[in-house]
Protein backbone atom coordinates (compact mmCIF):
# COMPACT_ATOMS: atom_id res chain seq x y z
CA UNK A 1 0.00 0.00 0.00
CA UNK A 2 2.84 2.47 0.64
CA UNK A 3 4.26 2.11 -2.55
CA UNK A 4 1.08 2.52 -3.91
CA UNK A 5 0.66 5.24 -2.23
CA UNK A 6 3.72 7.13 -3.23
CA UNK A 7 3.24 6.17 -6.83
CA UNK A 8 0.16 8.17 -6.52
CA UNK A 9 1.71 11.12 -4.68
CA UNK A 10 4.36 11.23 -7.33
CA UNK A 11 1.75 10.88 -10.51
CA UNK A 12 -0.07 14.35 -8.81
CA UNK A 13 3.19 15.98 -8.17
CA UNK A 14 4.10 15.61 -11.61
CA UNK A 15 0.42 16.78 -13.23
CA UNK A 16 0.99 19.83 -10.81
CA UNK A 17 4.04 20.35 -11.96
CA UNK A 18 3.23 20.59 -15.70
CA UNK A 19 0.08 22.38 -15.23
CA UNK A 20 -0.65 26.25 -14.31
CA UNK A 21 -1.46 27.03 -10.79
CA UNK A 22 -4.99 26.94 -11.88
CA UNK A 23 -4.74 23.78 -13.09
CA UNK A 24 -4.03 24.56 -16.88
CA UNK A 25 -1.40 23.27 -19.34
CA UNK A 26 -2.53 25.25 -22.19
CA UNK A 27 -4.26 28.21 -23.07
CA UNK A 28 -6.64 28.53 -25.93
CA UNK A 29 -6.43 31.71 -27.62
CA UNK A 30 -8.92 33.00 -30.06
CA UNK A 31 -7.98 35.28 -33.02
CA UNK A 32 -9.00 35.98 -36.25
CA UNK A 33 -5.75 34.73 -37.70
CA UNK A 34 -6.22 36.94 -41.21
CA UNK A 35 -6.25 40.67 -39.61
CA UNK A 36 -2.62 41.96 -40.00
CA UNK A 37 -0.48 43.43 -38.85
CA UNK A 38 -2.63 42.61 -35.45
CA UNK A 39 -2.56 38.41 -36.20
CA UNK A 40 -2.02 36.69 -39.74
CA UNK A 41 -0.28 33.93 -41.96
CA UNK A 42 2.77 35.20 -43.10
CA UNK A 43 4.03 34.08 -47.24
CA UNK A 44 5.16 30.13 -44.91
CA UNK A 45 1.64 30.27 -43.38
CA UNK A 46 3.18 30.69 -39.47
CA UNK A 47 0.80 32.55 -37.04
CA UNK A 48 2.54 35.88 -36.91
CA UNK A 49 1.66 39.50 -35.68
CA UNK A 50 2.03 42.26 -32.71
CA UNK A 51 -1.37 40.57 -30.63
CA UNK A 52 0.52 37.38 -31.22
CA UNK A 53 3.66 38.55 -30.22
CA UNK A 54 2.55 39.96 -27.24
CA UNK A 55 0.47 36.64 -25.84
CA UNK A 56 3.33 34.24 -26.49
CA UNK A 57 5.43 36.39 -24.47
CA UNK A 58 2.81 36.69 -21.61
CA UNK A 59 1.92 32.77 -21.79
CA UNK A 60 5.62 32.16 -21.45
CA UNK A 61 6.04 34.25 -18.33
CA UNK A 62 3.14 32.66 -16.87
CA UNK A 63 4.77 28.91 -17.68
CA UNK A 64 2.00 27.42 -19.62
CA UNK A 65 1.62 26.94 -23.16
CA UNK A 66 -0.52 28.69 -25.98
CA UNK A 67 -2.68 27.40 -28.77
CA UNK A 68 -3.67 30.04 -31.23
CA UNK A 69 -7.18 28.93 -32.29
CA UNK A 70 -8.53 30.81 -35.28
CA UNK A 71 -12.58 31.78 -34.94
CA UNK A 72 -15.22 33.76 -36.93
CA UNK A 73 -14.88 36.99 -35.11
CA UNK A 74 -18.12 37.66 -35.38
CA UNK A 75 -18.53 34.12 -33.28
CA UNK A 76 -16.45 35.26 -30.41
CA UNK A 77 -19.07 35.32 -27.97
CA UNK A 78 -20.39 31.74 -28.68
CA UNK A 79 -16.34 31.04 -28.59
CA UNK A 80 -15.73 32.28 -25.59
CA UNK A 81 -18.56 31.67 -23.40
CA UNK A 82 -18.68 27.75 -24.29
CA UNK A 83 -15.14 27.48 -23.69
CA UNK A 84 -13.75 26.56 -26.99
CA UNK A 85 -11.54 29.55 -26.46
CA UNK A 86 -10.28 30.80 -23.05
CA UNK A 87 -9.53 34.57 -24.05
CA UNK A 88 -9.77 36.71 -26.98
CA UNK A 89 -6.20 38.60 -27.89
CA UNK A 90 -6.85 40.01 -31.14
CA UNK A 91 -7.22 43.83 -31.46
CA UNK A 92 -9.83 43.49 -29.05
CA UNK A 93 -11.76 47.20 -28.27
CA UNK A 94 -13.75 47.44 -24.77
CA UNK A 95 -17.18 48.03 -25.93
CA UNK A 96 -20.63 47.98 -23.75
CA UNK A 97 -21.56 44.70 -25.69
CA UNK A 98 -18.79 42.88 -25.27
CA UNK A 99 -18.47 43.60 -21.38
CA UNK A 100 -21.95 41.73 -21.23
CA UNK A 101 -20.21 38.42 -21.43
CA UNK A 102 -16.60 39.46 -20.67
CA UNK A 103 -14.00 40.70 -18.07
CA UNK A 104 -10.63 42.54 -19.50
CA UNK A 105 -7.32 43.49 -18.81
CA UNK A 106 -6.35 46.98 -18.55
CA UNK A 107 -6.13 48.54 -22.02
CA UNK A 108 -2.60 48.26 -23.44
CA UNK A 109 -3.29 50.85 -26.54
CA UNK A 110 -5.54 53.36 -27.59
CA UNK A 111 -7.44 52.41 -31.03
CA UNK A 112 -9.40 54.07 -33.65
CA UNK A 113 -11.27 54.22 -36.47
CA UNK A 114 -10.86 55.98 -39.87
CA UNK A 115 -11.46 55.45 -43.62
CA UNK A 116 -9.95 53.77 -46.43
CA UNK A 117 -10.68 54.27 -49.74
CA UNK A 118 -8.84 53.75 -53.47
CA UNK A 119 -5.85 55.60 -53.94
CA UNK A 120 -7.65 57.07 -57.33
CA UNK A 121 -11.06 57.31 -55.34
CA UNK A 122 -12.53 61.08 -56.56
CA UNK A 123 -15.39 60.88 -54.50
CA UNK A 124 -14.26 64.04 -52.25
CA UNK A 125 -14.79 61.85 -48.99
CA UNK A 126 -13.13 63.35 -46.15
CA UNK A 127 -14.85 63.36 -43.26
CA UNK A 128 -17.50 61.26 -41.50
CA UNK A 129 -20.47 63.66 -42.91
CA UNK A 130 -19.37 62.59 -46.34
CA UNK A 131 -20.25 58.92 -46.00
CA UNK A 132 -23.72 60.20 -47.04
CA UNK A 133 -25.10 58.17 -50.55
CA UNK A 134 -21.54 56.31 -50.32
CA UNK A 135 -21.81 52.58 -49.88
CA UNK A 136 -19.71 51.53 -46.71
CA UNK A 137 -17.99 48.11 -46.00
CA UNK A 138 -16.96 46.80 -42.36
CA UNK A 139 -15.82 43.55 -41.21
CA UNK A 140 -18.02 41.07 -39.49
CA UNK A 141 -18.45 42.13 -35.38
CA UNK A 142 -15.87 44.83 -35.45
CA UNK A 143 -16.09 48.05 -33.68
CA UNK A 144 -16.47 49.96 -36.93
CA UNK A 145 -20.12 47.63 -37.18
CA UNK A 146 -20.65 48.50 -33.71
CA UNK A 147 -20.45 51.86 -34.40
CA UNK A 148 -22.75 52.16 -37.70
CA UNK A 149 -25.10 49.61 -36.14
CA UNK A 150 -25.79 52.44 -33.40
CA UNK A 151 -25.02 55.50 -35.43
CA UNK A 152 -28.64 55.56 -37.03
CA UNK A 153 -28.59 59.01 -38.05
CA UNK A 154 -25.69 57.89 -39.93
CA UNK A 155 -26.62 54.86 -41.59
CA UNK A 156 -30.02 56.77 -42.89
CA UNK A 157 -27.76 58.55 -44.94
CA UNK A 158 -25.93 55.66 -46.77
CA UNK A 159 -26.75 54.32 -49.82
CA UNK A 160 -25.34 50.48 -48.27
CA UNK A 161 -23.64 48.91 -45.82
CA UNK A 162 -22.33 45.71 -46.83
CA UNK A 163 -20.93 43.27 -43.89
CA UNK A 164 -17.94 40.77 -44.80
CA UNK A 165 -16.41 38.03 -42.85
CA UNK A 166 -12.93 38.34 -42.93
CA UNK A 167 -10.95 42.31 -43.14
CA UNK A 168 -9.34 40.86 -46.62
CA UNK A 169 -12.95 40.39 -48.28
CA UNK A 170 -13.59 44.37 -47.22
CA UNK A 171 -10.28 45.05 -49.06
CA UNK A 172 -11.27 42.93 -52.18
CA UNK A 173 -14.76 44.01 -52.22
CA UNK A 174 -13.31 47.93 -52.13
CA UNK A 175 -10.54 47.02 -54.81
CA UNK A 176 -13.52 45.59 -57.14
CA UNK A 177 -15.76 48.53 -56.45
CA UNK A 178 -18.46 46.92 -54.83
CA UNK A 179 -18.13 49.58 -52.14
CA UNK A 180 -17.13 53.21 -52.07
CA UNK A 181 -15.10 52.93 -48.53
CA UNK A 182 -13.90 50.98 -45.53
CA UNK A 183 -14.51 52.03 -41.74
CA UNK A 184 -11.91 50.28 -40.10
CA UNK A 185 -8.89 50.03 -37.41
CA UNK A 186 -6.35 52.64 -37.70
CA UNK A 187 -3.38 50.23 -37.43
CA UNK A 188 -5.23 47.68 -40.18
CA UNK A 189 -5.72 50.62 -42.66
CA UNK A 190 -2.22 51.37 -42.21
CA UNK A 191 -0.84 48.39 -42.77
CA UNK A 192 -2.63 47.48 -45.75
CA UNK A 193 -1.91 50.89 -47.45
CA UNK A 194 1.60 50.04 -47.17
CA UNK A 195 1.48 46.59 -48.34
CA UNK A 196 -0.73 48.19 -51.13
CA UNK A 197 0.17 51.85 -51.98
CA UNK A 198 -0.46 51.88 -55.33
CA UNK A 199 -4.03 50.93 -55.28
CA UNK A 200 -5.40 52.17 -51.45
CA UNK A 201 -4.96 55.52 -49.22
CA UNK A 202 -6.04 56.67 -45.85
CA UNK A 203 -8.39 59.72 -45.34
CA UNK A 204 -6.87 60.33 -41.57
CA UNK A 205 -10.38 60.92 -40.07
CA UNK A 206 -11.33 59.98 -37.23
CA UNK A 207 -14.45 58.56 -37.05
CA UNK A 208 -16.13 57.59 -33.57
CA UNK A 209 -14.49 57.60 -30.08
CA UNK A 210 -11.43 56.62 -29.20
CA UNK A 211 -11.54 52.96 -27.58
CA UNK A 212 -9.74 51.20 -25.79
CA UNK A 213 -7.69 47.93 -26.56
CA UNK A 214 -7.54 45.23 -24.03
CA UNK A 215 -7.58 41.33 -23.52
CA UNK A 216 -10.90 39.76 -22.91
CA UNK A 217 -11.70 36.85 -20.72
CA UNK A 218 -14.94 34.92 -19.72
CA UNK A 219 -16.90 36.74 -16.92
CA UNK A 220 -16.10 34.31 -14.05
CA UNK A 221 -12.24 33.54 -15.64
CA UNK A 222 -11.13 36.18 -13.19
CA UNK A 223 -8.36 34.26 -11.96
CA UNK A 224 -6.59 33.45 -15.24
CA UNK A 225 -7.19 37.45 -16.26
CA UNK A 226 -4.89 38.26 -13.18
CA UNK A 227 -2.42 36.11 -14.05
CA UNK A 228 -2.49 37.48 -17.76
CA UNK A 229 -2.28 40.75 -15.79
CA UNK A 230 0.66 40.00 -14.08
CA UNK A 231 2.93 38.81 -16.76
CA UNK A 232 1.57 41.93 -18.60
CA UNK A 233 2.60 44.13 -16.23
CA UNK A 234 6.31 42.55 -15.96
CA UNK A 235 6.35 43.05 -19.70
CA UNK A 236 5.65 46.98 -19.51
CA UNK A 237 7.71 47.29 -16.45
CA UNK A 238 11.08 45.73 -18.27
CA UNK A 239 10.51 47.42 -21.47
CA UNK A 240 9.50 44.21 -23.51
CA UNK A 241 6.14 45.45 -24.87
CA UNK A 242 7.37 48.73 -25.99
CA UNK A 243 10.05 46.05 -28.28
CA UNK A 244 7.27 44.27 -29.60
CA UNK A 245 5.22 47.78 -30.63
CA UNK A 246 8.43 49.24 -32.43
CA UNK A 247 8.54 46.15 -34.32
CA UNK A 248 5.56 46.09 -35.98
CA UNK A 249 5.01 49.99 -35.87
CA UNK A 250 8.26 51.52 -35.52
CA UNK A 251 7.09 53.40 -32.69
CA UNK A 252 6.00 52.69 -29.31
CA UNK A 253 2.25 52.35 -29.07
CA UNK A 254 1.76 50.56 -26.14
CA UNK A 255 -0.40 52.95 -23.62
CA UNK A 256 -0.37 51.45 -20.33
CA UNK A 257 -1.66 52.62 -17.14
CA UNK A 258 -2.67 51.05 -13.68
Amino acid sequence: MRKIFLLVLLVVLLMNGCSSPDGRATVVIGLDDDFAPIGFRNEKGELVGFDVDLAKETLKRMGVEGEFKPIVWSKKREELVSGNVDLIWNGLDITDERSEYMIFTRPYMDDRQILLTRINDEQDVHSEDDLGGKIVGVQAGSTSEDYLNRNENLRRTLIGCKVYEKFKDVVDALSRGEIDVIVCDEMVARYETNQNSTQLKIVNVKIGEIMKMAVGFRKDDTALRDRVQKAFDEMIADGTAKEISEKWFNADLIKYSK
